[in-house]
């Protein structure tokens, strides 16, 4: 067997000490690149506290006792979204409120009074006895992406804003509201929430409002939800301008049903889901127009309507007096009705 000469060995131990100095100088610098990212991100995090904080307030309530029990008090967290005092939270906190007050991050206490409440997105707008409030603006770009770092924030006692971060996990969620309704496009995310922080904010790194956090489902340990900023500016809104918010109303009440398929067959349907009819209120829309009970709806302005909340979801959207075209089945036939939805009347 042949030896490597001394010269051959030198070689190999240099080399052998450049793998190591490249392999080392190599683990510090995945260690300080860590620590950059680390620190870009806390900053990233600092400058969104800095920026929104000042606009989140605490939201505290009043609420009747029962059985000449003393007044009950509730509280929760809003974001003000207007200099002028107005402040957006959620319904659940200000509900059967008897008296309101908000705290600034500074501690200063403010009467506020309720300008309008949706129930069925769990919304509600307040105002607070000042002006030239620190407001933040509500992202309407609808650019939130699966995987998104995100920022809650809340100020539960009126002092300091609390804040969490996690990551959007889903978007599209749809959950049921306390008055029953379903609340769609809702974000879900990872940044963990306590009751105090519902009504505040959920902000991205750029410090843009993309909803407001609401805690309506319990022991829903680890998972936030939160209403998206397109449809709070558009609860807002209608809240501003109306007091309410207003929905269409048919006059009918309803429940899904599945189709049989020899009717899907027979009439060549692109579903086999419609909503029947289980009640028509008198002298409202339905019965004005002819719907009677068991008739089965399938679409809205040729638009499929396989489910309530499909039936829900159109009238939400579409403009109260403006007539609708109807296209259900009677028995074995299909038929179709014009008709005027009225203004619903707001869940209490």
């Amino acid at each position: 067997m042949k030896f490597p000469d001394q010269r051959t060995v030198q070689l190999l131990n240099d080399n052998s000490m450049h793998d190591d100095l490249n392999g080392k100088r190599g683990k510090d610098s995945l260690t300080t690149s860590d620590s950059e990212l680390l620190d870009a991100y806390s900053r990233a995090v600092i400058s969104v506290v800095d920026r929104v904080g000042p606009s989140v307030v605490s939201v505290t309530v009043g609420k009747p006792g029962q059985q000449r029990q003393p007044e009950q008090t509730g509280n929760g967290s809003g974001v003000v979204v207007a200099p002028d005092g107005y402040i957006l939270t959620n319904d659940h906190v200000i509900h059967h409120a008897k008296s309101i007050a908000v705290s600034l991050t500074d501690g200063t206490s403010l009467s506020a009074t309720l300008v309008g409440k949706d129930p069925a997105t769990d919304l509600a707008v307040i105002r607070a006895e000042t002006s030239y409030l620190s407001a933040s603006t509500l992202d309407q770009t609808g650019r939130l992406r699966v995987g998104q770092l995100v920022i809650a924030m809340g100020n539960p006692f009126g002092f300091e804003s609390t804040v969490s971060t996690g990551v959007v996990s889903a978007l599209g969620r749809a959950l049921r509201s306390r008055s029953g309704s379903l609340i769609e496009s809702i974000i879900q995310h990872t940044a963990p929430l306590n009751p105090g922080n519902s009504g505040g904010p959920l902000v991205d790194t750029a410090g843009n409002v993309v909803g407001i956090n609401t805690a309506i489902i319990a022991m829903a340990q680890g998972i936030g939800f939160a209403i998206p900023a397109n449809t709070a500016m558009w609860v807002v809104s209608q809240l501003l301008t109306h007091g309410r918010v207003r929905r269409g109303f048919l006059g009918i009440a309803e429940q899904g049903r599945p189709l049989h398929q020899r009717l899907v067959r027979f009439h060549e349907l692109p579903g086999n889901q419609a909503v029947e009819v289980l009640a028509v209120e008198s002298q409202g829309p339905a019965d004005r127009a002819g719907i009677r009970i068991g008739d089965l709806i399938i679409a809205i302005n040729e638009q499929v309507v396989a489910s309530v909340d499909d039936l829900h979801r159109f009238l939400s959207e579409w403009p109260i007096g403006k007539p609708i075209g109807v296209k259900f089945i009677r028995g074995q036939t299909i038929m179709r009705r014009s008709l005027l939805p009225t203004e619903a009347v707001s869940d209490s």
